[in-house]
Parts: structure tokens; sequence; C-alpha cells
């Protein structure tokens, strides 16, 4: 008889190898995979009190924390389907995402409760509300109290299926609602697989949770490092002396995040110079980060950079760019802009990347087309939605909607979302280059680049900077560095400066804020429109 490819198997194998290793570290609170267990037995055990049934939604919001953690096994235990709530929305996204995903029990930290009380009336489906931490003027139930109440018997699980939801998925449309991604407990098992070969996971590991786990579930990290038996270090709070601590207190050997995170690590490290003893693993998704800053990461910091390409609805990794054997004798500089890219297909993944009349592009490193992916973690659908399902699913492939090219060895190269392409004087100019550009400059943080409007060429680069503490910097001494390292019609042609950029909670870059800022302010509302969308 076969087994069933279920995410509950994880954390059965935990406390079968691993049940007696403290394994879970949460501010000063030490748990073994045995106790962590017991924990998720009670917590099984309320929610069926609740009514909680096989396919029922049950949503978080929460930060990072072991609370968040055990309610993957929790819930998974009696069959229903993890909601996990983005923590920088406002009140009337919450109330979007709970009423169509019908969820029927929330739990939320008592630092974002406030966010649920303007909603709470307006809930239709949501039965009871549990907090996390909760204070004595908060008029819910006590998560502490009440899973105190449960009972630590093992749980009579549902009949699971591979195939059945595990995580229901909110993405952050820029335009309209949000799309609920349904993954099933394949889509994250084999992702598991896929990924713990790829960034060589094993029981030495000790993993510190920066990437929020609400973030497809922080990148299916809950399942394959206790899979493994790692350790997991959770820190409800990610700044980057907050970070430093722990890579320092817990001897943290990997960690997953966004480059503006790591960016921030860079900068204590200037300022501090902390020792780190062991090898660290620093895994990164989001913007392309130029050649220099992995230089700076693999050089400076002594950490080895990995990056990964992929989506919500990939479960999410699809790419890596580690450097394959064959490649190891390449000369230092390719290496670090092979590891710039998205990278490879990871096993159980076909990548193509087509042109517009749906042909595979030439590997050759310039060719541009759209990254379609067929693989073990393609999503089972968009939630109550057949339609945008069916425009984002074709032929068995997912369609990103990023564009990129693909060398002849392999390596995927993202040169932007197919919005984010600027065409100048019928040129194609990728943002991420020019972006790359920019962070060499000693004096910029941060940089992000859209199109603006030219009289001549239709559009150009328009760079917004965050310039580091203490630095100066003028748009002429921008625009004249960009054109020193760029082709004339690749750079940019003005500078905005600002206080920071606006991100997602993950730390990716957010340029639909910067357009629509842009416009607002130099162009009429019927022009802002067209632009915009």
């Amino acid at each position: 008889m076969n087994v069933p490819l279920v995410l509950t198997s994880f954390l059965d194998r935990a406390v079968s190898l691993y049940g007696s290793k403290p394994a879970i570290f949460t501010d000063d609170r030490v748990y073994t995979y045995a106790e962590m267990n017991e924990r998720v037995n009670r917590l099984s055990h309320g929610l069926r009190d609740l009514g909680v049934q096989k396919g029922d939604r049950v949503a978080y919001l929460a930060p990072n924390s072991m609370e968040m953690y055990e309610g993957f096994y929790g819930i998974y235990q009696l069959g229903a389907i993890m909601v996990p709530l983005n923590t920088r929305l406002k009140p009337e996204d919450y109330l979007f995402i709970l009423n169509h995903s019908e969820s029927r029990v929330l739990f939320v930290d008592q630092d974002l409760y406030e966010l649920i009380v303007p909603i709470k009336d307006k809930l239709e489906t949501v039965e009871s509300i549990i907090v996390h931490y909760k204070e004595s003027d908060t008029p819910e139930l006590d998560y502490d109290a009440w899973l105190e109440n449960q009972s630590t018997l093992p749980f009579d699980r549902a009949e699971l299926d591979e195939n059945d939801v595990a995580s229901l998925l909110y993405t952050s449309g820029t335009t309209g609602n949000p799309k609920g991604v349904m993954l099933t407990h394949r889509n994250n098992y084999l992702h598991a697989l896929s990924a713990q070969h790829h960034l060589r996971v094993y029981d030495t590991d000790v993993l510190l949770h920066i990437l929020p786990m609400f973030h497809v579930n922080g990148w299916g990290s809950p399942f394959y490092y206790t899979a493994n038996g790692a350790s997991q270090v959770f820190l409800r709070k990610a700044t980057a002396d907050s970070i430093w601590a722990e890579i320092l207190k817990h001897k943290v050997t990997i960690m997953h995040m966004a480059p503006t995170v790591l960016n921030a690590l860079i900068q204590y490290y200037e300022k501090n110079v902390p020792e780190v003893e062991q090898d660290v693993r620093v895994v990164v998704a989001g913007s392309a980060p130029p050649p220099a800053f992995i230089t700076r990461v693999e050089e400076e910091l002594g950490w080895e950079f990995i990056q990964v390409y992929g989506m919500t609805e990939l479960s999410p990794f699809a790419t890596v760019s580690t450097i394959r054997s064959h490649l190891l004798d390449l000369p230092k500089k390719d290496k670090y802009r092979l590891k710039a890219k998205a990278g490879y297909a990871q096993m159980g993944v076909e990548v193509k990347l087509l042109d517009d009349n749906g042909e595979a592009v030439a590997h050759d490193g310039q060719s541009i087309g759209e990254v379609v992916v067929k693989s073990h973690g393609v999503m089972l659908g968009y939630w109550k939605n057949e339609e945008e399902t069916m425009k984002t699913i074709k032929n068995g492939y997912l369609h990103t909607g990023d564009m990129g090219t693909i060398d002849e060895n392999g390596y995927v190269d993202i040169v932007d979302r197919k919005k984010d392409i600027i065409i100048s004087g019928g040129e194609n100019i990728s943002s991420i280059e020019v972006e790359g550009v920019l962070y060499e400059h000693p004096a910029i943080l941060e940089a992000a680049v859209i199109a603006v409007p030219h009289a001549k060429w239709g559009e150009t680069p328009h760079a917004f900077v965050v310039v580091k503490e203490g630095a100066s910097l003028t748009e002429k001494e921008v625009i004249a560095f960009s054109r020193e390292k760029l082709a004339h019609f690749k750079a940019v042609t003005g500078a905005t400066f600002v206080d920071e950029l606006p991100k997602t909670a993950s730390g990716k870059i957010q340029k639909i804020h910067l357009r629509n800022d842009y416009w607002k302010e130099n162009k009429s509302e019927e022009e802002v429109t067209r632009f915009v969308n």
C-alpha cells in the first residue's frame, strides 16, 4: 500500500527520530519535538471541540511564532485548511479574505488584534476568535488557557488524501481583490523534498525563521526543516540587531529572507562586525540582486548566498542558482553573475521561456520570453475563481507573468515583470538590470526603477533612491553614474530621493506604489489611469 504524501508525516518523523532533541526555540522557551507534538495534539482536540471538520478553513494572523508553527500541524490532523494572513494588510482586506475563504476559526496575535476589531461584526463565517498572548481586557478566548484544557492524547486523525487542499494563500494583487491560491498536501510535500535537496537541509541545521510564515508557508520551511529534525528559532519581530543576536546566540546556520533584509544585515555588520563561527547559508528571493551584492555577502560576511525563484502558485520554488560542479572552475566574477540569476530548474520542475508566439526562446542569454512552469508544485487553482485559474494555467504550464532569458547552461535570468519592462525608443530595458548598476554606487542603500514618460523616447527609466546614512547624493550624480555603467538608452533620466521604498511584508519592493505616486504628482487623472492600469 502506498504511503500518502501528506504533511502530518513530517512531524511524525521528527518525533520518531528526534523526539528528545531541544528543537524549537522561542524567546526564552525551549521545546523538544515530542513536546511540540503534545501541543499540536492539544490544538487538534480543541479545534474538534469547536466543531472544525475536514475541509474547514482556519485562519492565522500572527508573526513568526511557535503558536503559528504548531497551527500547521494541528490543523492538518483534522484535514482542515490553513489560511495564513499577511500581517501588513488593512482591516478591509482581512474582511474580504476571511469571508471569501469562509474561515470558521481565527487565531490572532494580541499585537495584531486591533486590526480585527473594526471588522468583527461583519465576519460572516468566523465562529471563534482565539488570541495568542492575550491581554486581560481583550474579550476573546485566551490561547494558552484554552490549549491547557485540551488533551495531549494522540489525535484520531481525519483520513487525508495527498490531493486534499492543505493551505489557502491569498496573493496581494495590485488591482482588485486578492486571489486564494490552493496548495495541496502533495504540492507542499514534493516541494519540500526538492527544496531540502537543493538547500542541503540536514539535522545539524539551525534555521532562524525570518521570512514571514504567512508568505507561502515561509517558503515551506516549517515542513522540510521539521522532517529533517533541524532546530528552529522563532523571531516575532525581525530587525537587523535582533536577527544578529539570534545568529550568535543559537549558532544559526541557515536563513530565508528578501534581499532588502539581507541588505540591512550587511549594514549592521559594517558598523558592528560581529564574529560568526559557524557556516551560514542565506536563501534569498525577490528582486534580483546585483553580483556586487553577492560578492559582499560571500566575501565580507563569509556566508553562502543561494538565490531561488518562484511564486505562491508554485509552492513556491521553481529554480535555484547554486553553481553546478562542472562550472566551479569559472572565474569568480562569472560565478557571482550566475548566483545572481534566478537559476536552473529544481528537481521535479520543467521551466520554459516562451515568446509572444508561444515558441521557446533560444538558450542564448539574450532572447526574452515569459517564464512558464510545469511541476509538482503548480497550485490546484484559485479558490472560487475558475476564470483566473484558466488564465494562469494553460496546457499544464503555469504562466508566471515574469520575463526572462535563459543561457546555454540553463540558468534563467528574470529581467522584469511583463508590466515592468521599460520600452524606450523601441528598445526593451530591464528595470532590474538598471537597479543592479545603481546598487554599485557607494552612496546608494536601495534603489527601484520605473518607467516614466518621455516626449522623444516614449518612456525612460526613473530611479527612486534611498541614500546611505551619512552619505550625500544628487540627481545629476545618479544620472551620470548610470550613464557611465550602462548603454545610454538604459541610463536613468531622473531620480527621486525617498526615506524608504514601499515593500511587502516579505521585503519585496512594490513598484506599483511608486508608479502611482509618481503619476499622481506629475500627470492628470486621465493620464494616471491610463498609465498605471
